[in-house]
């Protein structure tokens, strides 16, 4: 007998119904905000020559300082080392995410269909990490004001400010909240989208 066609589940038909005059809108927004973050996260990974080559000199200026005995270091580099590396880490993460680079358990991904994987993308996006994110914001939020409200500064002579870097903090977990909701826009796209099984399938729905 020559195969019919076969219908999705009801909820994904819904789903479909549902979001068909939405889906430009949530394409577009996924789209800027992959755009944003891209040039936030390219912008990061300059800042690590920036890195390197202070942290170059912090070790070649306290060797030669010590021959000539005049510091060519100061604390200020030194932290400065610290918080351009605070930054990479803290504004590369959405692109990271973004670019799929975070760490992942392969052994059970490897064994999962492309849509079984998505639905785990999707799942772990909308219950975890976009929760996670919001707590962190939230959890963040008064020691950063606090710091604000002080002007905190480091507690080494001649250090740098603290309070702009402690900013960054709740700034990162708002970006990778942002790439979460284009991420979980792509997955559910990925869910939804006709596969083979809705084609066709045989008598026997197999």
């Amino acid at each position: 007998m020559a195969p019919r066609p076969a219908q999705p589940p009801p909820v994904q038909r819904l789903l479909r119904r549902w979001l068909r005059p939405q889906w430009p809108r949530l394409w577009a927004v996924s789209r800027r905000i992959d755009r944003f973050n891209s040039a936030i996260g390219r912008a990061a990974s300059w800042l690590v020559l920036v890195m390197l080559a202070v942290g170059s000199w912090n070790v070649v200026g306290r060797h030669l300082g010590v021959l000539i005995g005049h510091n060519l270091s100061s604390n200020a580099l030194i932290e400065s080392q610290l918080y351009l590396f605070d930054l990479i880490f803290l504004l590369g993460a959405a692109w990271t995410l973004q670019r799929n680079g975070h760490v992942r358990v392969d052994v059970l991904q490897a064994r999962w269909t492309p849509r079984q994987r998505a639905l785990a993308d999707l799942l772990g996006t909308v219950f975890f990490l976009i929760p996670f994110c919001l707590l962190m914001i939230g959890v963040s939020w008064g020691t950063v004001a606090s710091s604000w409200h002080i002007l905190e500064q480091s507690p080494d002579p001649g250090g740098l400010p603290r309070y702009p870097i402690k900013t960054m903090i709740p700034l990162s977990f708002a970006l990778l909240a942002l790439q979460g909701i284009s991420e979980a826009i792509k997955r559910l796209d990925r869910l939804l989208a006709p596969g083979p099984s809705d084609a066709m399938a045989t008598p026997d729905g197999r």
